[in-house]
């Protein structure tokens, strides 16, 4: 250990850290080849609309509209949705394994997420995430999307501690630098063995250390 921080509060991206991710690219793929669609038109009008749909300015079916529902489909909307909500998976047990370092820490805990309004509350809801978060820095419930700042500035205001009270874990570098910036201590998230390294690190007990270093 290099170093003891006053660490009060814990934030940690959801897709990529928590779960796989709710609707990227590797997830759009699956779904074109299941549904038979232009994947490059698909894509050119993902990228046109989703920021919006992030930002809580799109509700799903408007989204859903603009990028596969602009032609008749031999599908429903509904249909095409159970597909998206069914894709979202849990990482190892990295829920149980955050929930044992927040509650040996005395932390809280909160989420700073880019997630559709839509696909958080499904997510929020199968994966029990309120069971771990107090509260939840979601992108499409505050209207600022990371890579805005003023995301991970709302973070510490509604936890009401400095950035150097906070950690915070996410496996998007540039994300990660951003928060790092602000003066959150930031671990760009590789695994969890570098993880729990890391926060060991900061003087954070893990009850998960030793079995992850055996492995």
């Amino acid at each position: 250990m290099t170093e003891s921080l006053d660490i009060r509060v814990l934030f940690l991206d959801i897709g990529g850290v928590l779960l796989t991710n709710g609707w990227d690219s590797k997830t759009r793929r699956r779904a074109g080849e299941q549904y038979g669609l232009d994947l490059e038109e698909m894509n050119d009008r993902h990228h046109l609309t989703f920021d919006t749909y992030e930002r809580g300015l799109l509700s799903l079916d408007e989204y859903l509209r603009r990028v596969v529902f602009y032609q008749d489909r031999p599908f429903t909307p509904e249909q095409f949705k159970e597909y998206m909500f069914h894709q979202s998976q849990p990482l190892d047990d990295n829920i149980e394994v955050f929930k044992g370092i927040a509650e040996a820490n005395g932390l809280r805990v909160g989420s700073i997420n880019n997630e559709g309004r839509e696909l958080a509350i499904h997510r929020i809801r199968k994966f029990r995430l309120t069971e771990l978060f107090e509260f939840f820095i979601t992108s499409s419930f505050v209207h600022f999307r990371k890579p805005d700042a003023d995301i991970f500035r709302l973070a510490l205001d509604i936890a009401q501690v400095p950035p150097e009270q906070a950690v915070y874990v996410e496996d998007r570098l540039m994300f990660v630098e951003i928060a790092h910036e602000l003066g959150i201590h930031s671990i760009h998230y590789e695994g969890m063995g570098g993880t729990l390294a890391a926060l060991a690190d900061m003087g954070l007990k893990s009850p998960a250390l030793k079995a992850h270093a055996i492995h």
